[in-house]
């Protein structure tokens, strides 16, 4: 008796069913069926939906985002400031020499309102300051010599001395003396400082667009020495005055002057290129930019010293000014209606086409690149360069269509190792009865239909 013939494993057999069931379900074929409901309350919601829809695209992306323009922040800038105006305190008259620091005219700087000054310090030794941290002292024994503080004035002598005025003694520390605490005199110089006028001179680019423009325009000369800025007579006179900045920035002269602050003139570039340059128009604003209401870090102020010789040895002045900073912020957007529209909807859309790509010359296409021909059927690539190569007179004139009619009636070709695409794939980029594509290189470069897939 023979024996039986084993059985396959029952999972094995599962897998070949379901590997059948998907080669042919790979071969099927589907399409989407459509159901018309007639509901008006369907229907109503239905197109209400649709509304709402088309009034986010219509009025928020076009409208209000203006999403078909092409963007730029933030322009390339440059500041360029000029202050003018004298000013007196009690022992002197002052000129912008001496109250602006930095002198150079930069984006940022300081008109100093309130001094104080520490006239004739030279190297020696003299009691520290009261603020200095263990500074005050009963006797020698409370001063430990050779002593650096970091916040104090010099190197502690090891010394218990009186003090500039009052009963309390302090350490003697060898350095700059007087120190600052012990001699200095106010000089308040911020009686005319509201009357002083700022030229704000800003230029700004669009690298993208190419766009330049400034906040000074074309005047007759002299224009600038009597003129201020208003914001509708004279917008491109931007020359300031400090009282006029510090009100726009809703603070109060007296009070900012004696303590200082930090105020930002912000300068806004929001430009439609779409539009004249004209309609390119500056935008200021003003703000305080230090945090006034904080008592451990408001108000401004910064030290400097004035260096001379006196009988051969070196003495200074120590200045801590008070003073007004001026921080003079650029920033804005550009745009532009982008390229997209250009090369598909107006009327030279060709001309635009022909300086946006260039032209290559390759070889024609093998057969065997048929991703390549699917491609331009689709209308997904560019269309193909003319060869280097001459094609035959005949072909290359032959209409689209004769080369489209004769194929069916044409008996099928044998197989040969190689051959040429057909010229119904060749030519399906460009539709419409003509030459072929490489009748000319003008007639390729400029297919609109291939410009507008891009």
């Amino acid at each position: 008796m023979a024996a039986a013939e084993p059985k396959p494993p029952a999972g094995a057999a599962t897998a070949r069913r379901l590997a059948r069931s998907c080669w042919s379900a790979f071969w099927d074929y589907e399409t989407p069926k459509v159901i018309v409901v007639k509901n008006r309350r369907l229907g109503v919601v239905y197109r209400l939906v649709q509304l709402l829809i088309l009034l986010y695209f219509v009025w928020y992306v076009f409208i209000v985002q203006k999403s078909y323009q092409d963007r730029e922040t933030g322009p390339e800038s440059s500041v360029i400031t000029k202050v003018k105006g004298i000013t007196s305190s009690e022992h002197k008259v002052w000129d912008v020499e001496e109250y602006v620091k930095p002198p150079e005219g930069g984006s940022v700087f300081s008109i100093i309102t309130r001094m104080e000054v520490t006239p004739s310090q030279t190297v020696g030794t003299c009691p520290e300051s009261v603020r200095v941290t263990n500074a005050t002292c009963g006797s020698d024994e409370d001063c430990v010599a050779g002593h650096l503080d970091m916040l104090g004035n010099g190197v502690r002598t090891g010394r218990c001395v009186p003090y500039y005025h009052g009963a309390f003694k302090t350490c003697e520390v060898s350095g700059w003396c007087p120190v600052e605490d012990g001699a200095s005199v106010s000089q308040f110089l911020g009686k005319m400082a509201p009357n002083f006028t700022i030229l704000i001179k800003n230029s700004i680019h669009y690298p993208k667009f190419q766009f330049s423009k400034g906040n000074i325009e074309n005047q007759e000369n002299g224009y600038l020495k009597r003129c201020t800025f208003d914001e509708v007579s004279h917008l491109y006179c931007p020359i300031f005055k400090l009282g006029f900045i510090v009100e726009q920035a809703g603070e109060n002269f007296t009070e900012l002057a004696h303590w200082g602050g930090v105020i930002g003139v912000i300068i806004t570039w929001d430009c439609d290129l779409d539009l004249p340059a004209s309609k390119c128009n500056p935008k200021y604003s003003f703000r305080r930019l230090d945090p006034k209401h904080i008592p451990a870090s408001s108000g401004y102020n910064f030290r400097f010293a004035k260096y001379y010789k006196v009988n051969g040895s070196t003495t200074r002045t120590l200045i801590k000014a008070y003073g007004i900073r001026i921080d003079v912020i650029v920033h804005g957007q550009g745009s532009f209606l982008c390229d997209w529209i250009l090369l598909t909807f107006m009327n030279k859309n060709k001309v635009y086409s022909h300086k946006k790509f260039d032209k290559v010359c390759t070889p024609r296409q093998s057969s065997g690149s048929w991703p390549v021909t699917l491609a331009l059927v689709l209308g997904q690539a560019p269309p193909p360069p003319c060869p280097c190569s001459k094609e035959d007179p005949g072909q290359a004139g032959r209409p689209q269509d004769e080369g489209r009619s004769q194929a069916p009636a044409s008996p099928p070709p044998q197989p040969r190792p190689h051959c040429d695409p057909p010229d119904q794939m060749v030519d399906a980029p460009e539709r419409g009865a003509g030459p072929g594509p490489c009748a000319s290189q003008d007639s390729t470069l400029t297919d609109p239909r291939g410009l507008a897939q891009l």
